[in-house]
């Protein structure tokens, strides 16, 4: 496997050996090494000296179940500081394919045109993309597998990162050609905007699978695996319910953003549940589907396809984090509502979680009235036409809050918070206070854990085991789905490493990946200007009790100075 460095000022590519410092890393670990190895961590996020990495984690290559995530990684113009964000679909294998342990596209354009950065196995080539300016995410995904082959892979942005704003994320097809697999957050959207780049193409028709060094001890490993997550439990629900599963059980335990966070309970949170969307797509028949695979080879298939009355498609997928920030966070109780918002932010190729945020806090100050779906969407026309109103929105929660003057706003690190109220599921509170990756509940979600989540005893033990295991995760390319099957068979992580790379390895290396990449990540931060003072809970969270349970933010600032000194 080798380094690919794509130049953005001379448009040129070159293939290395990998570093050995980097062999043992991928995904997540892999960025946090290289951004620590060689981006300046003052450096201006949108400048010559920030680099846009892309790397598959350690088990990317091999269609493995829910195991084939790539990781986008570089400073963010978000939080200014190190940032990581994942997705399915079908970017990361493809780029194994092409024996491509990282993708690093470095230095500055020298006009403001956009291009296209192609792949093959040949190398690369930047190649113009004047006919996509200005062009959303699917209609550019259309064009682009046109010209290119309907078997590509493809990573591109919408208008919201021509624009770079903020809240741009990265849109991945997903196994069937559509571009819904968003690496959302921390803006990383706009730093592929700086870089000169509308989307990269990857084409690994002439390309092969990574080497196995010991095929049979792989595929035993890879049964087992498979045979965890089939078994489980926890598989039927999501293949059926998919992550908006998560709106029952968080409105039940008080914890479901409603109207910008001023209360933990949806009234209308039955009517966007898991447990409603499925019998709505299936009683529309047509090209819905209630059970879904983004990655090749996925035995999960939690993702879903919502149709309209008219069984077409309207948007694939529906996820729990937009059904929280675009629906309960704006008092929206129509699942038809929420996919149109969901298509419009996938066509921007914009963040739901920081939009819904910032949509959140603009109702606070009066800009528009919650439940008011007609509103909402001449907003997110605003932020398609880049007009003031539209580029203050896209530049998230925080950018909106000081431009209106709103007080609650909620966000750490700059980034806004995901669809768990830090104040009701208080060990998801620690994990969005200290994590270097900003508020991010992918960092260390604790619902599920065994404990009082209105307590504040265990909080910071269960978050930092959390925030140690999905860095490892991250960084093995491991979809969040899938964990609980590897918790049951925990010995197959290194099973599959020793047969993919002939490594010795621990029986406890996802907890030493975890470690290697949140101690990189937390380096970076320091070295940029971060201390305790921004691993804080916003003030107002302290202070305002949520409803119903009257709960506020309580984890001593003491406990969280700690988390990481063990």
């Amino acid at each position: 496997m080798q380094v690919w460095r794509a130049d953005a000022k001379d448009q040129t590519l070159m293939k290395e050996t990998t570093p050995s410092s980097w062999i043992r890393l991928g995904g997540r670990g892999l960025i946090a090494q290289i951004l620590v190895d060689e981006v300046p961590p003052t450096c201006d996020p949108m400048g010559r000296h920030n680099k846009l990495i892309l790397a598959p984690g350690l088990l990317v290559g091999h269609m493995l179940s829910s195991c084939d995530r790539i990781s986008f990684g570089a400073k963010s113009p978000l939080t200014g500081g190190i940032k990581e964000s994942n997705a399915g679909g079908s970017t990361g294998l493809q780029l194994t394919h092409l024996g491509i342990k990282a993708l690093i596209i470095e230095n500055a354009p020298q006009t403001s045109e956009l291009f296209v950065l192609r792949l093959n196995a040949d190398g690369g080539s930047f190649e113009p993309a004047s006919d996509l300016i200005g062009q959303g995410a699917y209609h550019s995904a259309e064009k682009l597998r046109s010209r290119y082959g309907p078997k590509v892979a493809i990573a591109l942005i919408g208008p919201g990162g021509e624009m770079r704003m903020l809240s741009a994320g990265i849109q991945n097809l997903d196994k069937d050609g559509v571009p819904s697999r968003i690496a959302a957050r921390g803006g990383l959207g706009a730093v592929m905007a700086a870089k000169g780049l509308k989307a990269i193409v990857i084409d690994s028709l002439d390309g092969k699978k990574p080497e196995i060094k010991d095929e049979k001890a792989f595929k035993d490993a890879q049964k087992k695996l498979n045979k965890a997550i089939q078994d489980h439990p926890q598989t039927e629900v999501y293949a059926d319910f998919g992550t908006a599963a998560m709106v029952a059980m968080c409105n039940g335990f008080g914890a479901l953003p409603t109207r910008n966070f001023s209360d933990g309970y949806f009234e209308g949170a039955e009517s966007v549940s898991g447990e409603a969307m499925r019998p709505i797509i299936l009683a529309r028949e047509g090209e819905g589907d209630t059970t879904h695979a983004c990655m090749a080879g996925c035995t999960i298939q939690c993702s879903n396809v919502y149709a309209g009355n008219d069984g077409k498609t309207i948007v694939s997928p529906i996820e729990y984090e937009t059904i929280g920030l675009m629906g309960s966070n704006l008092s929206i109780a129509d699942l038809d509502t929420i996919a149109r918002f969901n298509w419009q932010l996938n066509d921007l190729g914009i963040d739901s979680i920081e939009v819904g945020a910032a949509l959140g806090v603009a109702a606070d100050a009066g800009v528009w009235e919650f439940g008011d779906h007609e509103a909402i969407m001449k907003l997110l026309d605003e932020i398609r036409t880049g007009s003031p109103l539209g580029r203050v929105l896209g530049n998230g929660a925080v950018v909106t809050g000081r431009t209106f003057g709103v007080r609650r706003v909620p966000a750490v690190k700059g980034q806004a918070m995901s669809a768990y109220d830090p104040r009701a599921i208080k060990g998801t509170g620690v994990t969005y206070a200290t994590s270097p990756q900003g508020a991010d509940h992918t960092c260390g979600l604790t619902i599920r854990a065994k404990i009082d989540h209105l307590g504040v005893e265990g909080q910071v033990d269960t978050s930092l085991a959390g925030q140690i295991k999905t860095a490892g995760y991250d960084t093995l390319g491991v979809c969040a789905m899938a964990t609980f099957g590897f918790s049951l068979t925990q010995e197959s992580i290194g099973e599959l490493l020793r047969a993919r790379y002939g490594w010795d390895v621990s029986e406890d290396i996802l907890t030493e990946l975890g470690r290697k990449t949140i101690d990189l990540e937390l380096a970076f931060n320091r070295s940029a200007g971060f201390s305790s003072n921004d691993d804080r809970i916003p003030e107002w969270m302290r202070e305002e009790p949520l409803p119903p349970h009257n709960a506020v933010f309580d984890v001593p600032d003491t406990d969280l100075d700690s988390i990481f000194q063990t």
